[in-house]
């Protein structure tokens, strides 16, 4: 589960990233909110099932 999650987050960020030079107007804007709305999905993910070690 975890390999998926890290293999979507970089590709939302890398087309997040790129999204602006190869989109213009609405576009760049839908593509940016839903990549960014994925990366924020995905790395909540991460987050909650991260290995939580007793101090």
């Amino acid at each position: 589960m975890k390999p998926l999650l890290w293999l979507v987050l970089t590709l939302a960020v890398l087309v997040n990233a790129a999204s602006s030079l190869a989109f213009t107007g609405t576009e760049q804007i839908v593509v940016s909110v839903v990549t960014g709305l994925t990366a924020i999905g995905t790395a909540t993910g991460l987050y909650l099932t991260r290995d939580r070690h007793a101090a």
